[in-house]
């Protein structure tokens, strides 16, 4: 989408429905939103600017979030803004914009942080934070107006039979990462010096004075003291924006200048209850438990912490794979058609700008690069290698949901030369059958490409080159061809929705490669599925999930399934605690701690696995093995947890990053009703 398209659009709608007197008069049944309250955990006060010991709240695709402080400071408020704009995730502040509320000529504090607050509340649609004592209730609550804006409101009402002054002053400092402070437009200014993206702050109340302090790194915002009468209610409402020089300040500051916070946050409820409500009413019928409602809440919202908006180098919103680890902060092009067929289950728009994002970084010859940044002075986009192709499955699947002929039109030639690319420049020996490989002939970039960097399969894998700018493994990997068999199918698809005549070409071709995936990949003394030499003539031994990636792809005959579905229930090799890991339990090299691809589970594996599966007809085997992956994964069911980069197949211990995109996507997965996905 147009960077100002989106902007106007973004505007449009959040003047439309959070403008004032836009309240709603009858308080709407948000049943399913409530599956989401304190599902994620966001308690954390920052002990330094580097502190990642929490999970943060984001929403709209801002490049900021917030977290829920622990501590018993002097200051109401909530912890952060966490910025995604600098230093691969840090905090701004442990509490930019904090209130203090104290009474009388002597400033006396009006609350015992400590043992004043009731309760912490979150939910995918705003945080909460409750304090009571004798005089007063206060609630104090976080939104986000748009992608650029989150908005902090303060209700404080007198329960007491005496009249209390009020004197309110909003303050914080910032870390010393290179932040300063001004007065500007009676509102406090806030430069970044490794970003372009200027902040600003400001309190939607009558201001007596701002006050910029300690060398420009503190402020202080004074308003005029106010009276509470008994039974009588004040409110505070604060602002915080952080926006990039590609959209308007000015467009967003009418924005917050015109807003009621009442009706943001009825339509920020609204929009989130029916996004529960797509997910969780398409449940397959055996997943009707209360519980795996509440994973659904979990999954839908951890990759709602990880959206971003377009900025700098990126011109469509995406997921980041983890806001939480240092070194997910961009946009890679597996994770993503894994988001996109995820978020197509509740939101269909987000999907389509998950895949046109990658699609953005497409060479001529079809070429789709592995991963890309907003800030590529902080790392640069990846050109080494590409991701296993699963673009077209994507698609396909947004498709069938919508039936956007539109985006179809718009996706459909970037697709088709994308999987021809791969014949083009990794097929060594032009047999059909291609390899995984790199850009630049480095190894490492060629076990990248597979996307299981280490896995065993490629232990003694060598580099050939195909020409100039190409090269292959010397070996043939059956994951990768099952993928291009069911993308050939999926591509066929699109093409009849098109009305195209490549229909014909796509199934002779998927016709042709599924017989040499049965025939050259397929170990009839082992019953498994494996990659082999170049030459198709020796197996590269050791059970791995590849091993089932012909059976989700619909590539093996019964037969062939049916051997490897003994495998994959076999409690010795797959069917562990986390059933379907990348790699067999009894393999010499198994190492779920220290293996990243030589035994952790990941989801989308697991997916795989599951859905293989049921493409041969094993229904009750894939039933049990979703139930056991989702109560064996530790923190993945219940309250408070992250979901997982991946999981110790064994023990079920949380493994690698927090917040997931790709494991909450293949539980949506898991979990709904079939779409042939």
């Amino acid at each position: 989408m147009n960077k100002q398209i989106f902007i106007s659009f973004i505007i449009i709608v959040s003047l439309f429905s959070c403008s004032k007197g836009a309240k709603q008069h009858t308080q709407p049944n948000f049943h399913y939103l409530k599956f989401s309250e304190n599902i994620l955990d966001y308690r954390i006060t920052p002990k330094d600017s580097m502190d990642k010991s929490g999970l943060m709240f984001s929403d709209q695709g801002a490049w900021f979030a917030y977290g829920l402080p622990e501590s018993d400071r002097r200051l109401l408020g909530f912890s952060g803004p966490f910025l995604m704009t600098q230093d691969n995730g840090i905090w701004s502040s442990g509490m930019l914009s904090g209130l203090l509320l104290t009474t009388g000529h002597h400033n006396d504090y009006l609350f015992d942080l400590k043992n004043d607050l009731i309760e912490h509340i979150s939910s995918s649609s705003h945080l909460k934070r409750l304090f009571k004592n004798q005089d007063l209730e206060l609630e104090q609550s976080l939104v986000f107006l748009s992608s650029h804006t989150a908005l902090q409101k303060v209700d404080i009402k007198n329960v007491s039979d005496s009249s209390i002054r009020i004197n309110t002053n909003i303050q914080g400092g910032v870390s010393n990462i290179g932040i300063s402070l001004s007065n500007e437009d009676n509102l406090v200014k806030v430069f970044y010096k490794n970003s372009e993206a200027i902040g600003y702050i400001q309190a939607l109340n009558k201001i007596e004075r701002i006050d910029i302090l300690d060398e420009n790194s503190f402020y202080g915002i004074q308003l005029e003291s106010t009276y509470l009468e008994p039974n009588q209610s004040k409110e505070i409402i604060i602002s915080q924006t952080l926006i990039f020089p590609e959209y308007s300040w000015e467009q967003e500051k009418k924005l917050i200048e015109s807003v009621d916070f009442d009706s943001v946050l009825q339509a920020r409820k609204q929009e989130k209850n029916s996004q529960l409500k797509s997910l969780i009413d398409n449940r397959k019928p055996q997943f009707q438990d209360e519980k795996y409602a509440e994973v659904l809440a979990k999954a839908h919202l951890t990759l709602q912490n990880n959206w971003r908006i377009p900025a700098g180098e990126i011109d469509h919103e995406g997921l980041f794979p983890s806001y939480h680890y240092k070194w997910f902060n961009g946009f890679w092009s597996w994770d993503s058609w894994k988001h996109a067929v995820g978020l197509s289950y509740y939101d269909l728009r987000l999907a389509k700008e998950q895949v046109k994002l990658m699609f953005n970084f497409q060479n001529d010859d079809g070429f789709v690069a592995d991963c890309v940044f907003r800030d590529t002075t902080i790392e640069k986009h990846n050109y080494r290698d590409t991701k296993p192709p699963l673009s077209a499955w994507a698609v396909a699947n947004i498709y069938k949901k919508d039936k956007d002929l539109a985006f179809v039109k718009y996706m459909y030639p970037k697709l088709k030369k994308y999987h021809y690319w791969w014949y083009d420049k990794r097929d060594h020996d032009q047999d059909g059958l291609c390899e995984y490989g790199s850009t630049d002939g480095s190894l490492i970039a060629a076990k990248w490409e597979s996307g299981m960097d280490n896995a065993i399969r490629f232990d003694d894998s060598k580099i050939l080159k195909n020409e100039e700018g190409a090269y292959s493994l010397d070996q043939e990997s059956v994951d990768l061809n099952a993928y291009l068999y069911a993308e050939k199918l999926f591509l066929a698809d699109l093409a009849k929705a098109l009305n195209l005549s490549d229909v014909t070409q796509y199934e002779n071709e998927a016709e042709i490669l599924k017989t040499k995936i049965q025939t050259q990949f397929y170990d009839e003394e082992d019953g498994w599925f494996y990659d082999t030499s170049l030459d198709g003539t020796q197996f590269i031994k050791g059970e791995g999930s590849e091993g089932w990636t012909a059976l989700w792809a619909n590539a093996a005959t019964q037969q062939q399934a049916e051997a490897v579905r003994n495998k994959m229930m076999n409690p010795k090799k797959f069917f562990t605690k986390v059933p379907f890991q990348t790699m067999s339990a009894d393999h010499e090299k198994f190492d779920p701690l220290k293996g990243y691809w030589r035994g952790p589970n990941w989801l989308d594996q697991a997916y795989f696995g599951v859905k293989g599966l049921r493409n041969y007809g094993f229904e009750k085997d894939a039933n049990k093995a979703t139930i056991k992956i989702l109560e064996g994964a530790e923190g993945l069911l219940g309250k408070g947890k992250s979901i997982r980069e991946n999981y110790h197949p064994l023990t079920g211990e949380g493994l690698h990053a927090q917040n997931f995109s790709w494991s909450a996507a293949h539980v949506i997965m898991l979990l709904m009703n079939e779409t042939n996905d």
